[in-house]
């Protein structure tokens, strides 16, 4: 593995707080469904990219692509980019936090 590889796997894991099994609850509710910008009309980026997270999460290490590494490093992006945007005050059931769970983030997890 590289060293670049290693370095985006660690990035990434550290972005996305939330196990696979988490984010695939999360990912059925209606909260995370409604959030995000809908490309094709039908599901949101986020959301999208949740399914994908869960998949990476999945997958074996030594398995992974460069098409999963490219999302990873995407994901690591979004991740730093959102949560510099945190609103004032309680953000438990915002769009915000939302938003950023269906990236694998939850901000309220410690």
């Amino acid at each position: 593995m590289s060293d670049d590889a290693a370095q985006i796997q660690t990035e990434f894991h550290d972005a996305v707080n939330m196990t696979a099994s988490e984010l695939s609850k999360w990912l059925e509710t209606d909260e995370s469904k409604e959030v995000g910008q809908k490309t094709d009309g039908h599901e949101s980026t986020g959301h999208h990219s949740g399914r994908r997270i869960v998949e990476i999460l999945g997958t074996k290490k030594s398995d992974l692509t460069d098409s999963d590494l490219k999302h990873m490093q995407k994901v690591v992006g979004y991740v730093a980019r959102h949560s510099k945007q945190r609103p004032d005050g309680d953000v438990t059931e915002t769009r915000w936090r939302y938003s950023l769970m269906n990236w694998g983030n939850d901000p309220m997890k410690k």
